[in-house]
């Protein structure tokens, strides 16, 4: 069972946070049904994109042998069969489907939709450059929607804009930092092939984690990112000062919050270009207490603005 769990991905089920923005900013946190019934959708969320993962690793169990670091996987690593990870893939993606149908229709969905962008993902998108950043910012919109629909909450546009360019910044962070992994690691091969000039078989160079990792370039990425973090805090800045937020909330006291976004926004930077962290962002985020503080921050601020 424990490599079962390991091969779950626990750490990434963070991602699924995001259903809790409908009920955080539709002012309903403090109603216990509607949190508990938030909940249950974060838990099906936990179990839809497990089920993924499981599929995932099956599909590139061939490519994460080669790897030095994924080779450690438990599918990859032969502590859990592909066999046995394909009935509980299929297993999970049918219960979670179903009770999220059972749980609310329009929930039950938006959970379907998410599963086959998951899935189209997984078999096509994650290998066409650019497409693939942007397959994962849709998957973090539609938690945000599905979170609003399991309590029947509109969400408002500027928050949907938010969540899918923050999804994009964390994405082609990862991006980036896979790259120059990459470039490292295949420099490193290079230097040890010309070193063992005596040696019978030369080393291979690494193989990229993504086939569409290729199609990237630091200079590319560094543009993109640059792009995306603009137009991130550009856009949460106008949601707080947006008259129909104000109207919405009674209040203009989440402008005082736009501080704890550039924080976060130049801490991850920080991190991506002087630490050269950021590969994966759910680690990240639970590793680094300052960044994880100010997200702490941030959603005690907005509580108290909104509530209190």
């Amino acid at each position: 069972m424990i490599p079962l769990f390991l091969s779950l991905r626990p750490k990434q089920w963070t991602k699924n946070l995001v259903l809790f923005a409908g009920l955080l900013f539709s002012k309903n946190l403090l109603d216990s049904s509607l949190l508990f019934k938030t909940f249950l959708a974060f838990l099906l969320f936990c179990l839809l994109s497990s089920s993924v993962y499981l599929l995932n690793d099956i599909i590139d169990l061939e490519k994460d042998r080669r790897h030095p670091r994924k080779s450690k996987r438990p599918i990859a690593s032969g502590r859990l069969s592909s066999k046995k990870a394909m009935g509980f893939s299929v297993a999970f993606a049918t219960i979670g489907i179903v009770l999220s149908y059972l749980l609310d229709p329009s929930f039950g969905i938006s959970a379907l939709v998410f599963l086959l962008l998951m899935l189209l993902y997984i078999f096509l998108l994650k290998r066409v450059v650019i497409l693939d950043v942007l397959a994962i910012a849709l998957g973090f919109v539609l938690r945000a929607v599905a979170g609003a629909l399991v309590i029947h909450v509109e969400i408002s546009s500027w928050l949907l804009v938010c969540t899918i360019l923050l999804a994009l910044f964390l994405a082609l962070s990862k991006r980036r930092h896979e790259l120059v992994l990459f470039n490292v690691e295949l420099t490193l091969k290079q230097v040890q092939g010309r070193n063992s000039e005596l040696s019978l078989r030369t080393p291979q160079p690494p193989i990229p984690s993504r086939k569409g990792l290729a199609e990237y370039s630091p200079h590319l990425l560094d543009q993109m990112i640059s792009v995306v973090s603009a137009t991130l805090v550009m856009s949460y800045a106008l949601y707080t000062m947006d008259p129909q937020t104000v109207e919405k909330f009674h209040t203009r006291g989440l402008a005082f919050t736009i501080p704890f976004v550039l924080y976060g926004i130049f801490r991850y930077l920080y991190l991506i270009y002087k630490r050269e962290e950021g590969g994966t962002p759910e680690t990240t985020l639970l590793q680094d207490k300052p960044l994880l503080a100010n997200c702490g921050l941030w959603i005690l601020a907005v509580g108290l603005i909104l509530y209190f």
